[in-house]
Parts: C-alpha cells; structure tokens; sequence
C-alpha cells in the first residue's frame, strides 16, 4: 500500500487496482491478464463485471415518493383550502369538508403521477445520451456503453473523447489531455506512454494515465483500463459530481410569472366579492370560502406539471425522430430557428463513402461496388480526361499487377485509423468503425486484395488529421523493413509538399507542367462531386529523429470517393425553404464538390457562388455579417471559420442552429442557439456544448426536431388557452351574477371540481395533439414573443366569454328570481360550465382548422379525456350518494335538452366563426 486511498499494489484479481503508473505498460497487461493485441475475452469480461460491477459512479440516492407526494400539498392555495375545509367541518358542514379534502387529495394525486411520468421520461432520455467507448475484445473493435467497461479492456482514444475510465496508456501520438476537471490544471497535459514512474508520483504528473472524467483535448491512444467506477481517481472524490438539479426552463419561468400576475388580478377580485358580501351581511365562512375558491379557479395549479410532461412526452417523440434534446430550454428555441447551418458529410449525405476513380501513375481508375461490401472490380478508363461517374472503361484490371494502383491503394490504408467489419452473423452487411473516408479507402484496398491494418505494420508515429493541417501521416516499416511515412490529405495541401511522383514503379521529378496536370483533373474530379484525396509517401532514414516532417514527400495518386445526398434531405430541405428556414452548408470539403451537392439539394441556386476559408480570412467580421444572408455554402472552412459565420448570422438577428462531430466545432455548437452534435460521429466533447444530438446523424432529423419543437409549444400554447379562457369564462361569470345581486350561482365544491377535475384531463390530452399539417410552412416564431400576445389574449377573453353567456342563459332561465328554483339553477350552471369547458377543448387543438379538417380521432387522447371528464360530471349530479356533497339536484327532462344546447353552443360558434374567418382570410392548406 502507497498511502493512496483505493490504490494498492496487488494483483487485480483482489478488489482495488494496480499502481500501473510505476509499472511497464508491458506488465500491466500481464497482471491484468490482457492480450496486447485481442483484449480481453468475452467470459473474462462477464467475470469482471460481476466483481467489479458498472462502470459508473455512486449516485445520490432518490427522492422517497412519500416525499415527493408531500410536495403537492406546499403550495399556499392549497393549504388556504384545507384549512377552510377544517372550518367548514368544525361548523358541521361536512359535505363540503369531504368534498374539498376529497378534491384536493385529486389534484395532488394527478400532480404526483404528471411529475413521476414525466421524470421517468426524462431519465430514459439521459440513458439514450450514455457516454460510448471503444474497446478492443476477441479482436474485435467494438463501440459500448462506457458503463460496461471493465479493469484490462483495450480502449482506443482519440481528440475531443471523453476519457471513459482510468487506464494506463500503451501508446499515444501527441495525446495531450485536459484534467482540469480532475486536477484544476488549466494547460492540457502532454502524455507519455514510454514514462514509467515512482510509486510516490503525484496525480497531475502521472503522464502515462489517462483518468476518467477528463478529456482527450488532441492526438490518438491506447491504453489498458485499471480502474472503474468509484475504484477510479474520480470515484475518490465523488462528492465533485453531484446530481445536476435542473433549472426551470425560461419558458417555466414566464408561465410562473403568469400565474404570479393571475394570482393578483383572482385575489383583487375574491377580495372585492368577500368585502362587498360581508357588507351585505353573508356569512363568513360561505364568503371566505367563495373567495377561496375563486382564486383558485382563476389560476391553473396544475400548469407547471402539464408543461414539463409536455415537454418531456414531446422529447421522446423526438428520439423516435432520432434527435435526443439535452436541454429542456432548447425545445422552446426550436420552433423559432430561422437558419440551420450543417455540415454536408453524413448529415446532407449518406457518409457512405465509396471509391469510385482513383488517379495512380497518370492512369485512370474506375472502381465498381457500393456502400461498406469489399466487393468490386478494377478499370481503367480510355483516358483521364473529364468522366461522368460509371462511364464505361475499356477492359477490366488486375490491381495486383498493376503496380502504381497497388501502391497508392496500400498508401491509403497504411494511413489509416479505420476498421471494416460484418455486421451479424452474415457478411452482408458491413461497417466501418471510425471515419468513413478512411473506411472507403479500406473498402477499395480490401477489392484489390490488400489487407487493412495488419498487425505486422504497427505505427512507429502518427499526426493526425486535423482542420488546420488538413493532412494526416502514419509513420510505420513496409514489408522490406524499411521506415516510411505515409501521408494522405486535401489535395492542394499534399501536392505543396511533394517533390516527386511514384510512376511506372519508379519516382519521377513533379515538374510544373505534371503539377498543372494533377490540378486539372482534380478540378475534374471534383466538378463531378467526387471528394478527392491525395495520396503521397516518403522513405525515411533507419535512424530518423522522433519530429517527423511532412515534407519531400513522392506523390502517389487521387482518389474519389462519391457521398451521395440522402433523399430524405432533400425533402428536408424544401421542407425548410416552406419554413421560412434558411438552410446553409459548411463544410471543409472542396469547393466544386460542395457546391454541385448544394445545388443538387437546392441549397444553393444556379448562380450562387461558394465562400472557401480563404476568402472568409479576407473580410472583416464587419463584412461578412453584411453578405452573410447571400452566402448558403462555405468550403474548406476551418473550426474558426464555423465561429464567424454562427456569429454573423446572429448578428443579423437570426436564431442558428449548428451542426458539429469534432472537437474543434465545440465552440461554434456551444455559440449557436441551438448547437447540433452528431450522435454516430461526433465527438463527446461536441455533444457535451451541444443542445441537441442527432441519433443518425441526419438533416432531416434537424428538420423533423424543429417540427416537433413548433409542435410542442403550439401545443402548450392550446392547453394554456384551454385553461385560461375557461377560467376567464368562470371567474366572469360567478362575478356578473354576483354584480347583478343574483345569490352565488356555483357552490365551493362545485368550482373546486370544474378547476380541479374536469378541466384537468382535456388539457393534459390537448398536450399530445399532433403537429398541425401546415407547421412547417409557417413563419419561424418570434423568440421575443410572449406566451400569450394581446391578440390571443384578447381571443381568450372572447371564448371565455361565450361560456359565460351561455352559463348565464342557463342559470337565469332556470332560477327565474325563485329561491325554489336556486338548487336546480346551480346544477344547470354546474353541468354548463363543465360541459361547455370539456367541449371547448375540440376548438382548442387549433385556432386555424376545424374539427372535420384535423381528423376528428387524429387525437385519441382528447377523446378519451371529453369521455372520462364527461362521465365524472354525469356521476356528480345523477348518483344519489354524490350529490350532497356538490349539492346538486336533478334536472327535469326539458333541462337536460336546454343543457345539452347551451354545452356545444361555444363549440359551435368558434368553429362556425374559423369557417368565416377562412373565406374572409384563406389559410394555407
């Protein structure tokens, strides 16, 4: 033992972990009972994890749900009614005690299960958003939940990764790792796989490890896990990671502000009746209790619960559409996006890179096959001259006799970082594990017979590929034992280094006039939206020094590889341009290439031109704000470049949505007000700034979460006009009556049960009402714009209205100034108020279409809700052992007919009124 809690010198086999920073990276395996090579077996891994257990940290224990049901009763509305029903029943008004407690226990009842499905929903959303690892088992690199690691898997790390556990590094290139989480070191520490350290070593300067919660800021490794869950350094200090406790939304704050607002005008209101009735000599109880009930009526209790499992039934239908939504506030920025700038590999197109010509010793290649199958054939073309895609080749090739093809096909997967396997038991289907470029140049090698990754060609060094540079190299021996560095990258960058030429099996002088030539046929090539690479090599000396350089390199050929657009995008994209959505491409890829999959998407039009990084360098932020919104496609842009056009854009007062997978995009993802992280291939530290990640890496998901973010908070917005308007119609009516020295029309127990019960459930369905059909083909929303805008609030007060009108009628014709008649003219008013309320709900699901256009089950939900509300208001006034308690009593049978006529009278009139207003105003269909 080092003195180090939880850090102990035994074998592995025994709880704790080794000190493999004093230790060989050889020996670590050793104890850890790892193969260098193949990792740890699938039986091994079963025993592991049961001893070891998930590789997750200790969590703060939940919340009891007796606790959780209290917290429905805190509110100060609540508590003012329970103590009126505990006066009630002390004056021997047991009816109303019961009744009270009764509806109070509802509604806290309803609030607890909202609250509780709504967390169960959220919390399976963070379980789909589970840091991945990828790890080496039975010699198979495999992608798993990071929770399933275990001590003596093989992880393979590179740039922007969130490190998944504690491991002891094999070997790095240029690995450097931010700890700050960890250490409070700001600099990003460079490791060191060949150090091997005292026992006494400090943490921050253990250069061989890597630890969990920290984050791979630069450079590629492997390494040996020691260490999981709270047997890593982390797990010795969990206290640093509490349970996130989430902030209310700033769409939850308005509403609270709202209700705030609602509190005061009820309570002004209550407060004027109580007074006035007093002076009327009424009793004090009735009055207080009237009073009460009022503001309670007046203010939707219920509303906060509503909007978070909105929101929370609303993200899952999101993950259907494959985008996860990290972040609640996000929900309400999306309906209001007004530009979405993506990157175009893999999210406007497949990311199924397939090679299609290659360019090696001045001939020219065609290659057949599709997707991620290593099954093709060889061609060479006539000439190489300009060639659309699968133009016919004069006869069929041997790769293996054709020396200069051979070579530049082993050139591209030496530099190589990817892996091509079957998925299933059958070979059918294939992936690539790892950047799909990389995989296609795989998948050429393997037609041509040449085998990816061997493990007699391991890599003495590497640099890897990164926006700057945009090249990558792989120093490693050839099969003669030579030392070589292999170097592939963006064209005009490898060309800049070459010297040479590899042709005919020899290395030629690159003269000006052959560096003209290549220029030629890559502008060719790319016309034709081939994204091409360009290959090169260079021998180096047996004795060569550690800083390599790329430079003097021997040019070995082209390669094309065709991405093509998705279909699905291109719906997407025409469903923006109806949106009023601005969609823009922002790639690193080549001008020509971005530009004819732009116009092919209809992203960009026939005359539009292409910014390139170049040109973004020469401008002023001034200046590119000024022709941003006539700019829709960027090329060979750099991470910078990405920041500047986020923030031009908003600059012009634009709501921007970002599209990122590495880590030099986290700034631009974290800048936009919605920033999009790839979910396949993105890095963690991209979905970590982003609000939004996307399962499948597609446009349309961006498209698709937008519709349902317009339709979530359309969808808050018709339950909150169901709620407020009937309310309004309520507090409207009970107030008139009350003006007009009419006795009160509805009894404490009865407006509790409207507000509390009835209402409840059809606004809970209004919530799960589909997108309207035209949604996307409406102007983005204004995110300045409040919840509720004078127009609709002056549309409320107009249908609030008509409940009351309607109430009114009922109640007068009824009562006809007989004190006989008020028991019979209160349950008229009742069931009025309730049925219109519940009725009211169908106009709610849009202020635009009527009933017949919506589809009249297109929401079953709501149906289902206008049932139960239904048959819980029939039982109140029909069963004998329900009516004390809301003093109800029983209609004559002309009654039931008035009732039935005055319920769908509000329905009615705003249906009738959408058929007027649409031959005044025609609406868009």
């Amino acid at each position: 033992m080092n003195g180090r809690p939880g850090i102990v010198t035994h074998s592995p086999n025994q709880s704790g972990k080794i000190v493999a920073f004093a230790m060989p990276f050889e020996d670590v395996l050793t104890a850890l009972s790892t193969d260098a090579v193949r990792g740890l077996r699938k039986g091994q891994v079963v025993e592991l994890l049961a001893r070891h257990g998930p590789n997750q940290l200790m969590e703060t224990p939940p919340t009891p749900l007796w606790r959780k049901l209290a917290a429905q009763f805190k509110d100060l509305v609540i508590w003012i009614l329970i103590v009126a029903a505990i006066i009630s029943g002390a004056l021997g008004e047991w009816p109303d005690t019961i009744a009270i407690i009764a509806i109070v226990l509802l509604n806290g009842l309803l609030g607890f299960f909202q609250e509780e499905r709504a967390e169960h929903a959220l919390g399976a959303l963070q379980k789909l958003s589970a840091p991945l690892a990828k790890v080496m088992r039975d010699g198979v690199l495999r992608s798993i939940a990071a929770s399933e690691l275990v001590p003596g898997d093989l992880v393979e790390l590179e740039a922007g990764d969130s490190i998944p556990a504690d491991a002891r590094l094999i070997r790095d290139f240029g690995l450097r790792v931010q700890e700050s989480a960890l250490t409070g070191e700001s600099v990003a520490v460079e490791k060191d796989s060949k150090q091997v350290l005292t026992a006494g070593t400090p943490l921050a300067d253990r250069l061989n490890m890597v630890f969990m919660g920290t984050i791979a800021a630069a450079g590629k490794a492997s390494a040996v896990v020691t260490g999981t869950g709270m047997n890593t350094e982390l797990g010795q200090i969990a206290g640093l990671l509490q349970r996130y406790k989430p902030e209310p939304t700033p769409l939850q704050r308005r509403l609270e502000e709202l209700g705030k607002i609602l509190i005061v005008v009820c309570l002004v209101i209550a407060g004027f009746i109580f007074i006035l009735e007093l002076l009327r000599g009424g009793s004090i109880l009735q009055v207080l209790l009237m009073a009460v009930s009022l503001a309670v009526a007046a203010v939707p209790e219920g509303l906060p619960a509503v909007v978070t499992l909105s929101l929370a039934l609303g993200l899952q239908r999101m993950v259907k559409r494959n985008a996860l939504i990290r972040k609640l506030p996000s929900v309400e920025t999306l309906g209001a996006v007004t530009v979405i700038c993506s990157d175009k590999t893999g999210t406007l197109t497949r990311n199924e890179m397939t090679v299609r010509e290659i360019i090696a010793g001045g001939e020219h290649f065609q290659v057949t096959g599709a997707g991620y199958a290593p099954r093709g054939q060889f061609s060479k073309v006539r000439s190489a001259t300009s060639l659309p895609v699968g133009t016919a080749a004069s006869a069929a090739v041997d790769p293996g006799q054709t020396a200069d093809l051979l070579h530049a096909l082993t050139i591209g997967t030496r530099c190589n970082s990817a892996r091509l396997t079957p998925e299933g038991n059958g070979s059918e289907n294939w992936r690539v594990i790892g950047d799909p470029t990389e995989g296609a140049l795989v998948v050429a090698a393997l037609k041509a017979g040449i085998e990816a990754n061997n493990h007699e060609h391991r890599a003495v060094y590497e640099i890897p590929f990164d926006s700057e540079r945009k090249a990558m190299s792989v120093v490693m021996h050839d099969s003669r034992g030579r030392l070589m560095m292999y170097t592939k990258g963006a064209p005009e960058v490898i060309l800049a280094k070459c010297t040479g030429e590899f042709r005919a099996d020899r290395i030629e002088p690159l003269t000006e006039a052959r560096r003209k030539e290549i220029v030629q046929t890559i502008s060719e090539m790319s016309s034709r939206a081939l994204r091409v690479l360009a290959l090169a090599y260079r021998e180096l000396p047996a004795d060569a020094a550690t800083a390599y350089e790329e430079r003097e390199l021997v040019f070995a050929g082209l390669v094309g590889m065709i991405d093509p657009p998705r279909e699905e995008a291109k719906e997407a994209v025409q469903k923006c341009h109806a949106a009023g959505i601005r969609p823009v491409m922002i790639t690193g890829d080549h001008p020509a290439t971005a530009l004819a999959i732009a116009r092919e998407l209809q992203i960009a039009a026939e005359g539009d031109r292409v910014v390139t990084g170049q040109d973004l360098d020469a401008m002023t932020d001034d200046q590119l704000a000024a022709q941003v919104e006539g700019i829709s496609v960027y090329a060979r842009v750099s991470a910078e470049h990405k920041l500047r056009v986020v923030r031009a854009w908003k600059s012009r007062n634009q709501v921007v949505a970002m599209t990122g997978d590495g880590v030099n995009d986290a700034p631009a993802v974290k800048a936009a007000d919605i920033g999009i992280a790839m979910g396949v291939s993105g890095t963690d530290v991209t979905k970590e700034a982003s609000a939004m990640v996307l399962m499948d890496d597609n446009f349309a998901s961006i498209v698709n979460a937008i519709e349902e973010g317009r339709g979530i908070y359309d969808n808050i917005q018709k339950f909150l006009h169901y709620l407020l308007a009937g309310n309004i119609g309520l507090i409207l009516f009970v107030l008139i009556t009350y003006v007009l020295g009419w006795p009160f029309p509805l009894t404490t127990t009865q407006i509790l049960w409207i507000n509390l019960v009835t209402n409840g459930l059809p606004a809970l369905a209004l919530s799960m009402e589909p997108p309207e059909r035209d949604i996307m083909r409406r102007r983005p929303r204004s995110p300045r714009e409040p919840v509720i805008t004078l127009r609709h609030g002056l549309h409320m007060c107009g249908q609030g209205m008509l409940v009351t009108l309607v109430t009114m009628v009922g109640y007068a014709l009824v009562y006809q100034g007989e004190e006989a008649n008020l028991p019979r003219a209160r349950t008229m008013a009742f069931c009025v108020v309730s049925y219109s309320f519940v009725l009211f709900s169908l106009s709610c699901r849009s202020q635009r279409y009527t009933m017949p256009e919506l589809g009249l089950f297109s929401n079953p939900h709501l149906f289902g809700a206008i049932m139960l509300s239904s048959l819980l208001q029939l039982s109140v006034v029909t069963l004998p052992f329900a009516r004390p308690f809301f003093e109800s009593a029983q209609h004559f049978m002309w009654e039931w007919v008035l009732l039935i006529v005055l319920a769908l009278t509000p329905v009615s009139v705003i249906e009738l009124w959408k058929l007027w207003k649409r031959k005044r105003v025609p609406q868009p269909l």
